[in-house]
């Protein structure tokens, strides 16, 4: 995908010039979607979310990290509010009406990614939890002789 966005410049109606210091950009997205997938991975200390299309190739992405919050902050469910609430505004853009949403992890952000795409007016198809579950695992270690 190259170059996906273009940039629109907004001027103050009173300077026409193009490097007035009133200028703004926006970034609008070439791609339209209709239905999109929402992955959303949710650990104890971060929560990430993927856009993608219905064929995996994703589209926007954001993770606490991204948004600016540090430490033991990330994991909160306000951060991950944040970042369905970024995301939400992008998936708007492209003209995203309808979502599936996929969780991983345990985290506490689970629920509030999907709480901020809905309070964004975009609606859920679907919920799957595909939480990797251990089947026994690996071997554990020998205890110590001392």
């Amino acid at each position: 995908m190259a170059n996906t966005k273009t940039t629109v410049k907004k001027t103050n109606s009173k300077t026409s010039t193009a490097g007035s210091k009133n200028a703004k950009t926006v970034k609008l997205s070439k791609r339209k979607l209709t239905y999109a997938l929402l992955h959303v991975q949710s650990t104890y200390n971060n929560t990430k979310a993927v856009l993608t299309d219905e064929k995996g190739n994703s589209v926007a992405l954001s993770s606490s990290g991204a948004i600016g919050f540090k430490g033991a902050k990330k994991g909160t469910p306000f951060a991950a509010t944040k970042i369905g609430e970024v995301l939400a505004d992008k998936a708007i853009l492209m003209g995203v009406k309808e979502i599936g949403v996929i969780v991983k992890g345990t985290g506490s952000g689970r629920e509030a990614v999907v709480r901020a795409f809905i309070s964004k007016g975009i609606s859920i198809d679907s919920i799957k939890d595909r939480t990797p579950v251990p089947h026994n695992g690996p071997k554990p270690k020998k205890p110590r002789r001392i």
